[in-house]
């Protein structure tokens, strides 16, 4: 079993089980204080609290925070009465004349963590960016505002850069971007002309460890005033009671002074970085990217300003929600015109297997691939460049031994099967989507072998020497490092699976109806045709004109809620939906007009309530002119109900939160939050699949009061003092 090393004891060998929440130690800039309630008695303390407090460390452990003159006791109990305190709340107070500012938050039913960082007079030699609060609440509006304005992630992120380096003054301000195995890329930077650039750079997942990752989500801006810094310590070591760890340390996971590992530490100074300042962007729970600023000399910055930059984290993460779901948007078009050309050919022909191959042009392009094969019914079509048949069927065979949900996809099938490494000029990647349920058939794109160059900020593979990070080069300077890749093609992005998954439903959904109708127009192929649509995840029902052959699949009859002896006729259908008599007119319009029709009823429940569905009614005509039947597809909508109910919810949300801004200072940064909300909210609504609205709307609402939350914070902070 792997052993998570305790802080401070890691190497470069298990540095991504260090235990960094535990660190024992917090930056000396500022003083932390463990406090135990009712008495808000002081159980432990950093050595630096001696220091801004000026009394002895050991008199501070004897005593609690009401023993120290100044308003800090009662801010504290006020905030634990408004307040459960899980996440930290900011506080401006006093202890003797000295004005401080912080946070506190709970560790255990009994015990708090109050931070502090000394205001006036603020700690000598390390530099603070401090902003009238007046001015900091303009600024944040107007950048919240082009933020609100970005039409794509490069114009969001280069944008950003250039803001943020403008209010915080570091040396360096980058965006750095994870891709699905962890590595990072530097996609936007904003630098003093005399730095080098880092532009385009990679780094390894590996100078992020999981638990860092974990805690960068729990708190979202991280502050490193010097990295030279000497730690102090906390005092005592132990704790005991629901406070302390495993070990009996206290839990650090949403201190902001915390003790940064002595490993990440020395990363920094191989770079030559000073101080740092990060802010998390998070996309759906999980960590999208960083905002990464680096200084050359020391630097802090006030809470206010702290609490800014974690107001526009949000902002931009909203944003960055909004942008890539209109992306999934214009997917769903892309999907629903290819459905409609190969539906129109299946009327036509006969066969939509050729229409899809017709202008490989079109299957190609959407996913930047240089071949495609259809596998269906044991045939094997093509376009573009591809491997010869034997091959590709080898390929498909490998695909079918494959495990797991969604699209399969490789960019290097010379390393993932060695066997097929013959395919690696035509098809080193390889994405496939699966058809059927029961069969071997699949729509698969292929992208030939293309050398690629990565940039890398120092060599990645260099072997570590005595397992020293101080001998590690040239990792020490961080010089760009080139890698030529061999053998892959350009890699698969989340983008391009969700398209081709898209690609997939929507020749299901095809493959199903051209199978319905066969149903009704060969009669000898009908138990295989029957199985094809019973296995179908779409809820079909197929009856003829005559009455004579009705068929509702298993789907339906599971969102129905009923036995097949339940519905056997159009007219036991018709008896299923909440209004029979607008169902029969729309049965009789489809019969006399033969033209499909679409809209929305519901089907009633058997314990008396209804579920609403979108129901598509599709003629089949024969070749006489005359009605051989009808397909009937239905839709589960009580998913985007949902959605709507969200998005009334968040409109009402926003609505009370403008009308309160209506009477505050700074309405027009609560206006830019509410309007980056509502743009976001629409771009959702519209482009989102409604599984998947709800969830996101209610992202955006918690992000939207978050960030109005934030907004209280920073007139906290600016508050003058009386």
């Amino acid at each position: 079993m792997s052993i998570s090393p305790a802080f401070g004891q890691a190497d470069m060998t298990n540095c991504d089980r260090e235990l960094i929440q535990f660190a024992g130690s917090i930056q000396p800039h500022g003083l932390l204080l463990v406090l135990q309630e009712p008495q808000l008695r002081i159980v432990q303390a950093s050595r630096s609290a001696s220091r801004w407090l000026g009394r002895p460390l050991d008199w501070l452990l004897l005593s609690n925070l009401h023993q120290l003159q100044g308003d800090t006791g009662p801010q504290l109990q006020a905030l634990c009465a408004e307040s459960d305190l899980r996440e930290p709340q900011p506080l401006r107070c006093t202890i003797g004349t000295a004005l401080f500012d912080g946070a506190a938050h709970r560790v255990a039913d009994d015990m708090l963590v109050l931070e502090l960082e000394p205001v006036d007079p603020p700690p000598p030699s390390v530099p603070s960016v401090q902003i009238d609060g007046t001015a900091l609440l303009g600024q944040l509006g107007a950048l919240v505002q082009r933020i609100s304005e970005a039409s794509s992630i490069g114009t969001l992120t280069d944008g950003v850069v250039q803001d943020l380096r403008d209010i915080v003054g570091y040396d360096r301000v980058m965006v750095y971007r994870f891709d699905p195995d962890g590595h990072g890329k530097i996609i936007a930077e904003a630098r003093d002309p005399r730095l080098e650039p880092l532009l385009g750079h990679r780094y390894p997942a590996t100078d992020i460890p999981q638990r860092a990752r974990d805690l960068y989500l729990r708190n979202r801006v991280r502050v490193l005033v010097d990295v030279h810094y000497e730690p102090s310590a906390l005092v005592p070591h132990l704790l005991s009671g629901k406070a302390a760890g495993p070990q009996g340390e206290l839990d650090m996971s949403l201190c902001y002074l915390r003790s940064m590992s002595p490993l990440h530490l020395q990363y920094l100074m191989n770079m030559g970085v000073t101080a740092t300042l990060v802010i998390s962007l998070v996309r759906e729970g999980r960590l999208w990217g960083l905002v990464a600023c680096h200084h050359y000399q020391p630097r802090n910055l006030s809470c206010a300003v702290r609490a800014a930059c974690e107001l526009l984290g949000e902002a931009i993460s909203t944003r960055i929600a909004a942008i890539e779901n209109y992306a999934r948007a214009q997917v769903a078009i892309q999907v629903r015109r290819l459905e409609q050309r190969l539906v129109e050919a299946t009327s036509t022909e006969g066969d939509w297997r050729l229409a899809l191959f017709r202008n490989p042009r079109t299957l190609l392009q959407p996913l930047e691939a240089t071949g495609a094969v259809l596998f269906h019914d044991g045939e094997v079509l093509t376009c573009g460049e591809v491997p010869s048949t034997p091959e590709l069927r080898a390929l498909c065979g490998w695909i079918e031994a494959q495990e797991g949900e969604g699209p399969f996809s490789t960019a290097a099938i010379g390393k993932a099967s060695p066997a097929l490494a013959s395919l690696t000029p035509t098809a080193s990647g390889v994405l496939a989507v699966k058809l059927s349920a029961t069969q071997s058939d699949y729509l698969v794109w292929l992208r030939k072998e293309q050398l690629q160059s990565f940039t890398w900020a120092g060599d990645p593979t260099k072997p570590i020497i005595d397992n020293d990070p101080l001998k590690l080069s040239p990792r020490r300077s961080f010089a760009a490092w080139s890698e030529i890749v061999r053998g892959t093609s350009a890699p698969w992005t989340p983008g391009e699976l969700a398209l081709a998954s898209a690609f997939g439903d929507a020749l299901i959904d095809i493959i199903v109806q051209v199978h319905a109708v066969r149903l009704l127009i060969a009669e000898h192929q009908l138990n295989h045709v029957r199985d094809m649509v019973a296995d179908s995840k779409e809820p079909v029902v197929v009856a003829s004109a005559s009455g004579g052959a009705f068929h509702a699949n298993a789907a339906f009859l599971k969102l129905a809620r009923r036995e097949p002896h339940e519905c056997r006729s159009i007219d036991d259908l018709v008896a299923l939906l909440d209004a029979p008599g607008a169902a029969q007119q729309m049965i009789g319009h489809v019969r006399a007009e033969q033209r499909s029709w679409r809209g929305e009823m519901a089907l009633r429940l058997r314990d008396g309530d209804s579920l609403p569905v979108s129901l598509r009614a599709e003629p089949v005509p024969a070749r006489d002119g005359s009605m051989l039947g009808f397909i009937f597809i239905f839709g589960d909508l009580s998913a985007m109900r949902r959605a709507r109910e969200a998005r009334m919810q968040l409109e009402a949300s926003l609505s009370r939160v403008g009308r309160g801004a209506q009477h505050a200072d700074g309405g027009d940064l609560i206006g830019a939050i509410i309007a980056n909300a509502g743009l976001a909210a629409m771009d959702i609504a519209d482009g989102g699949a409604a599984p998947a609205i709800a969830p996101l709307l209610h992202e955006v609402e918690v992000a939207a009061a978050r960030a109005t939350t934030l907004y209280a914070h920073i007139r906290t902070f600016s508050s003058v003092r009386r």
